[in-house]
């Protein structure tokens, strides 16, 4: 089958939906699909590339964010979409709404995800709790786009939940996005910076909604705080004003954009994995941590999937309560026989969550849009 991903960003490997769209592109090809991809940038063999555009006023902090919008052209996207058997729409915007109405015009099948949690979008500006705000954003996502959609992919029960509530009628195919088979449990020696030290991690964008303070605040309360090394790993706006907001830990905090194996590499020397996360789809950075064998301490948010994954009580603490989440890091420091055990359960319970399964369960989604569109151009 010949399959067009249509999304806004799909060079480099700076931020999730960009990651799991490459990891969706890598086995559909794998099992045998040709697999091209309409996004921002140049142009190749298999990528119809688009310019981009810029967004008054908030362009800075779009890119400090790591993304960039891709500004449609209508005769590119009609070439990109005629060579197509089936079309996947990854993100909710400018390119992706013109790519949806120009599928209907040719009756091609195609079916969308969901992977922008409204919360992301106004976190950045600090407008997150807003709840009117976050109801009128879902309220015009269904409107602009999501409303086109027979099949929505939603990579949580979570988001699942949230768009029946709001309304949206499509067929809600809850599919995580999956574990690379790269992340596996193994352990390294720690190198001279983790060396002799309890290390912790979070890895993700440094964004208001992740909540990297909670864990530099937390860490400050610990009763084992000499000995604790945090490391956040990622890039984002906030970075300098959360390495202020670290100032004064014994061990001075390390913040650091890595690659994937650089990031597989640290998950290997690392003693705790935080997730501290208040808004969150699916939380890939997560999955891959516990899947590398790390046990996770994560945040009980409502309005995150990722306490999906916590095995028991011990791997939660209240949403928004560093108190809490020092408790919680003090008691796996003080319990390395509990952690040890964990962490091997932890590998095991990633294994539900295989790249290789979830592919399958896209391609089932994807058959099921192809013969409702037939029954439909048959009627």
């Amino acid at each position: 089958m010949k399959i067009l991903l249509v999304l806004d960003q799909f060079d480099g490997a700076n931020n999730g939906n960009t990651i799991t769209a490459r990891r969706l592109a890598s086995v559909l090809k794998q099992h045998g699909h040709e697999v091209r991809i309409a996004a921002s940038g140049e142009s190749r063999d298999d990528k119809y590339g688009f310019g981009t555009y810029k967004v008054p006023v908030f362009d800075s902090l779009i890119k400090k964010q790591g993304f960039t919008f891709a500004r449609p052209d209508d005769a590119k996207l009609k070439e990109a979409i005629e060579w197509a058997d089936f079309v996947h729409i990854v993100m909710p915007f400018i390119l992706e709404r013109r790519a949806v109405k120009i599928c209907r015009k040719m009756g091609k099948p195609y079916t969308g995800a969901f992977h922008v949690q409204p919360e992301n979008i106004w976190y950045s500006v600090n407008l997150g709790n807003v709840k009117p705000l976050i109801s009128f954003t879902y309220f015009f996502g269904r409107k602009y786009i999501f409303k086109y959609f027979d099949f929505i992919h939603c990579p949580s029960r979570m988001i699942a939940a949230q768009l029946k509530k709001h309304h949206y009628k499509a067929d809600l195919r809850v599919i995580s996005n999956g574990i690379d088979p790269d992340f596996v449990y193994h352990k390294e020696e720690k190198g001279p910076e983790l060396k002799g030290k309890f290390v912790i991690v979070m890895s993700g964008r440094f964004s208001h909604e992740k909540r990297q303070d909670l864990i530099i605040d937390a860490v400050k309360k610990s009763a084992h705080e000499k000995e604790i090394q945090l490391f956040l790993a990622g890039q984002g706006p906030v970075e300098e004003e959360y390495r202020k907001r670290a100032e004064g830990l014994t061990n001075p905090i390390i913040m650091r954009f890595l690659t994937k194996d650089q990031l597989i590499s640290l998950f290997g020397q690392t003693d705790l994995y935080i997730h501290a996360s208040d808004a969150e789809i699916e939380a890939m950075s997560c999955m891959e941590a516990f899947a590398s064998g790390l046990v996770p301490v994560i945040s009980d948010s409502s309005r995150s999937a990722t306490p999906q994954f916590a095995l028991d009580e011990r791997s939660l603490f209240t949403a928004g309560d560093s108190s809490d989440l020092a408790k919680k890091i003090d008691y796996w420091f003080e319990h390395e026989k509990e952690r040890r055990e964990m962490e091997t359960k932890y590998a095991e319970h990633a294994k539900k969550y295989a790249l290789e399964k979830c592919v399958l369960q896209m391609e089932e989604m994807f058959r099921d849009a192809i013969r409702k569109n037939d029954i439909e151009k048959n009627r």
